[in-house]
Formats: C-alpha cells, sequence, structure tokens
C-alpha cells in the first residue's frame, strides 16, 4: 500500500498543543495496518532548525519550496507568533496551491490568518480564535464565519487555538482514517474522557490487529 503523507509546517514558535492530537493519532494509525500507510514530515522554510514555543527543537524533514501537491494528502499549519507578518506568507501561498489542486489545508489559530490574507477564507465557511481577529488580515470573508472551534468547507479546515481536539477529529475525519464512529468514540474518549470512547478504540484496535495479524 502506498505511503499517504501529511506534511506538517514548523517555523519558530510554533504552538505545540494545537497540533499534536493530530499529529500523533495520523502516525498511529498505521500501527494495526500495512506498515506506512501513514506518515507526518515535516516542512520548514528552510533545512535549519526550528524551536516551537514549547522549547521543542525540530529539523524540518524537506523544504516548502520542494513541497508538490502531488507529494501531500495534506498540509497541516500550526499556530504561531510570527502569522501577523510577512514571515510565514509563503506557506500561506503554499496552501492555495496545495487547494488548488485539490489537497486539503488544516489551520488553526494565527495560521488561520495567514489563510485569511490569503483570499482562501473569503468563501468559505471557516472559524479562527475570534471574527474579529480575522477582520485584521483585511479579508473579505466576514459572513462566512462561524462561532464554532473547528470547521471544515471543502479542502479547507480551520480552528480556534482552544480547540486542538476538535481539529484533531476535523483532520482525521477529512483523511477518512477513521469510520465515523470510530472518530466518535476517540473524540469522546480525548475530548471529554467518556469511558464509552475508550471501548468503541479498544474494538476498534482488536479487530485492526486481527486483520493484520
Amino acid at each position: 500500500m502506498r505511503t499517504k503523507t501529511v506534511h506538517l509546517a514548523v517555523y519558530d514558535t510554533l504552538a505545540d498543543w494545537e497540533v499534536g492530537a493530530a499529529t500523533a493519532h495520523i502516525n498511529k494509525s498505521s500501527w494495526h495496518r500495512e506498515p506506512g500507510t501513514w506518515q507526518v514530515t515535516t516542512v520548514g522554510l528552510t533545512a535549519e532548525p526550528i524551536t516551537t514555543m514549547g522549547g521543542m527543537r525540530i529539523v524540518p524533514d524537506v523544504v516548502l519550496a520542494d513541497l508538490a501537491p502531488a507529494d501531500s494528502a495534506m498540509l497541516i499549519l500550526p499556530g504561531a507568533e510570527t502569522w501577523e507578518g510577512e514571515e510565514l506568507v509563503p506557506f500561506a501561498r503554499k496552501a492555495r496551491e496545495l487547494v488548488a489542486a485539490g489537497v486539503p489545508v488544516a489551520a488553526i489559530c494565527g495560521a488561520t490568518f495567514g489563510l485569511a490574507k490569503e483570499g482562501l477564507l473569503d468563501t468559505r465557511r471557516h472559524t479562527s480564535n475570534v471574527a474579529e481577529y480575522l477582520l485584521y488580515s483585511g479579508y473579505s470573508g466576514g459572513d462566512h464565519y462561524v462561532s464554532e472551534p473547528a470547521v471544515t468547507d471543502g479542502d479547507v479546515i480551520t480552528a480556534s487555538a482552544s480547540a486542538p481536539f476538535e481539529f484533531a477529529r476535523e483532520v482525521l475525519g477529512r483523511l477518512g482514517i477513521y469510520e465515523p464512529h470510530v472518530l466518535d468514540g476517540w473524540y469522546r474518549l480525548f475530548a471529554h474522557a467518556d469511558p464509552a470512547g475508550y471501548a468503541v478504540l479498544a474494538e476498534y484496535e482488536a479487530q485492526r490487529a486481527a486483520q493484520v495479524g
């Protein structure tokens, strides 16, 4: 089975907590499937290491200029302290290129500002930290803003900084990694500590292990 690669954008001050639930469970989804079904690859503006907001040092796997739509199943854009400036504009432009080619893009927190500034939210339902935040981007999509933790509209996912599990649910759902009832169980367990969600996931993992074994 061909490996499907999800690209995680990395840059200084990346907000660690916003994307961990999504990336961890994209990789974990391959544990009881054929090896290499899914993988997360980091992409940076350059090959130089970056430092996250939590002080973690990451060396990008690939450089943004080398990322082609055919290489990616999705681009994930975390929040950072620099989205309101010009430094991360290349990531927003790459997002536009990918969406035009039918590759989904998922943005959370400040990254939604970058998408708005690039015009990707002008005609799509979307969310962010608050509606007023996006108005400073100069975009014209205010009428399409939705006050929800996370929103998917076609190939664009947006989310608030305070909604990492809702963001992950939309990402995992858009990629089709889990069946809907399993995804619901995943969300109930990790977002709400619902024991019933654990039962759903335990049954799913057992079934996958039996199929592979």
